[in-house]
């Protein structure tokens, strides 16, 4: 047996990994009770102490180190060396070899404040290129249709054995068949070798469970989610059926909260979910499945190798520049890089550290679908030609206390990184009148879904939203985000005289969380033609009335999902439970 310090190091860190992922599989396997007893308050604290389980796992062993490692050698890179050397076979036959890299990047990082970051030392790069074995283990259930679709979703909806009985199962299948029959192409619904392919694990998320595969036929395939809901006290009921590539790559968005669903083997799990989703990145499907750490990881490396490239520099991002932030992109990657400047704009009274807590309120909060999911950094390096010039004076003038230069490379203390996307204002300038008022809709539904999940935006202002790909809407600039219940709604009284209401001051009170929803139109809109057709599709956000009858809804304790597919493709009868985009 080896008793060297360094092989300590090595087993002391991948107990504390061990401790993580068995209260982690825990929570995870207590998503189907909460489902079955409708537990949607509990839900949301589940997935809050989820997402907090990894940092507090990884403070944990740090402490335990500190008790039984020698302090010279836990400073000591080449001790690491030889720590990672034996951790490397300490893991090597191990099912979720990648998520143990990841934990031991986490505890040397903390040790080294990120810095040394040097693949000698730690797994900046995989051990291995694939997985060292196949595990054997089956993912997925199969079922032969033969041109019965609804049969096929009966069988799909049985297995999955849920607690809860359905409501009407049989009208359930019944429209689900008919859909599929529909909407899949004539080869493959035709095709008497088709089957139904499902994930043996359910994917469970606020009030849904989502059973994911695909359909497979005619020599193609299509993904399938059939998503499930529960209406407490009355059971369950299919809502929908989903076959679009692009629908269930927004079932997986990185605007989502992650899923609790039981994952075996996490390489062949997101291997899987690859096929269905080919332009989804591998570090937002492990982040999508609640490894959000392994996910940042994957992002990190794919980042270099994007940079390696040299297909780009990073630039200054278009639209209008932060009062807080100082944000750049390289384009080839799609990504948005945030930096908080040294000084902000007057009118921004909050400090550098308010600035991150409301980043970790968005990291732990239900994001549904409308607000972008952050990777946080500190000390990115890259190589001063890896900028535009006027990008780089841009933030040494801004942030020369996070932005430095150390020889030819510049060193960024601390960024958040997100996934790019048009901002709001531009995409308006270049939009036809269709594309205009569906846009606008959608920018109203977003702060409705966001204000459902208890979040107010703060700064609703068009250039702090962004269109995806999709043409969704979602929120990004979290410097005033904060609960919907600490704010307070108010009408404008009225005037007592003619005189006060010409004043230069208002002729009221206006408190620190006072919020007047009849001022939003001439603050958001300077163009009065976009102003009149938000007041047409959202009358009620410019309504004191309608934001407290939301914070009273919630107060009472009413848990609003917001389920990621549109009205129009629910059930008939189902639309009533929730909020849809």
């Amino acid at each position: 047996m080896n008793h060297s310090p360094a092989y300590h190091l090595a087993a002391t860190v991948l107990q504390g990994f061990d401790e993580y992922r068995w209260r982690f599989k825990q929570i995870t396997a207590d998503a189907s009770r909460r489902f079955r007893d409708a537990a949607w308050r509990e839900a949301q604290q589940a997935s809050a102490e989820r997402i907090d389980l990894y940092d507090e796992k990884v403070q944990d062993t740090l402490a335990r180190l500190r008790r039984t490692v020698d302090d010279d050698l836990l400073v000591d890179c080449e001790g690491w060396r030889d720590a990672r050397g034996h951790y490397a076979a300490l893991i090597d036959q191990r099912l979720d070899y990648e998520l143990a890299e990841t934990f031991f990047n986490s505890m040397f990082c903390s040790l080294f404040h990120h810095r040394h970051i040097r693949n000698d030392w730690m797994f900046v790069y995989s051990s291995r290129e694939q997985a060292a074995h196949h595990s054997g283990l089956q993912l997925c259930r199969h079922h032969r249709v033969d041109g019965d679709w609804t049969a096929g979703l009966h069988w799909a909806l049985e297995e999955a054995r849920f607690e809860t009985p359905f409501i009407d199962l049989a009208r359930d299948v019944a429209q689900g068949g008919d859909l599929l029959h529909r909407l899949l192409p004539a080869a493959m619904r035709d095709d008497p070798e088709a089957e139904i392919e499902l994930i043996k694990s359910v994917f469970y998320r606020n009030k849904g469970a989502y059973l994911v595969g695909r359909v497979l036929g005619g020599g193609r395939q299509v993904p399938l989610v059939l998503p499930v809901l529960h209406a407490a006290g009355e059971g369950l009921h299919l809502d929908t059926v989903l076959i679009e590539p692009d629908e269930v790559s927004i079932i997986f968005s990185f605007t989502r909260v992650y899923f609790q669903v039981k994952v075996a083997v996490p390489s062949e799990f997101v291997h899987y979910l690859q096929q269905l989703m080919p332009d989804k990145p591998q570090g937002e499907l492990y982040a999508a499945i609640g490894f959000f750490k392994h996910g940042k990881t994957e992002f990190f490396r794919a980042l270099n190798r994007q940079v390696a490239r040299r297909e780009d520099t990073f630039v200054i991002a278009p639209g209008v520049r932060g009062m807080v932030m100082a944000v750049f992109v390289l384009p080839s990657f799609r990504t948005v890089f945030k930096i908080i400047k040294d000084r902000f704009d007057p009118s921004k009274r909050m400090s550098r550290e308010n600035v991150r807590d409301k980043y970790r309120l968005v990291k732990r909060h239900d994001r549904v679908g409308r607000m972008a999911d952050t990777q946080e950094f500190s000390n990115f390096i890259a190589r001063q030609d890896h900028f535009a010039p006027e990008c780089l004076a841009h933030l040494l003038e801004v942030a020369p206390s996070t932005v430095y230069l150390r020889g030819d490379k510049v060193i960024i203390r601390h960024c958040y990184t997100e996934r790019m996307m048009t901002p709001l204002n531009l995409y308006l300038e270049q939009c036809d009148e269709q594309e205009t008022r569906a846009v606008l809709k959608d920018y109203g539904n977003a702060i409705k879904q966001m204000a459902a999940a208890n979040i107010f935006p703060g700064d609703m202002l068009l250039k702090n939203f962004g269109v995806t790909r999709h043409g969704r809407v979602i929120f990004y600039d979290y410097d005033e985000i904060c609960y919907l219940t600490e704010c307070h709604f108010r009408h404008i009284p009225e005037p007592m005289y003619p005189e006060q209401e010409l004043a230069d001051e208002p002729w009221y009170s206006v408190g620190p969380n006072d919020i007047f929803p009849e001022e939003f139109g001439p603050f958001l809109f300077a163009d009065v033609r976009l102003r009149k057709l938000c007041y047409q599709l959202h009358p009620e956000l410019f309504d004191a009335d309608y934001w407290k009858r939301l914070q009273q809804a919630i107060l009472d304790g009413r848990v609003i999902d917001v389920y990621p597919y549109r009205n129009k493709q629910r059930f008939a009868g189902n639309a009533g439970h929730g909020l849809t985009d």
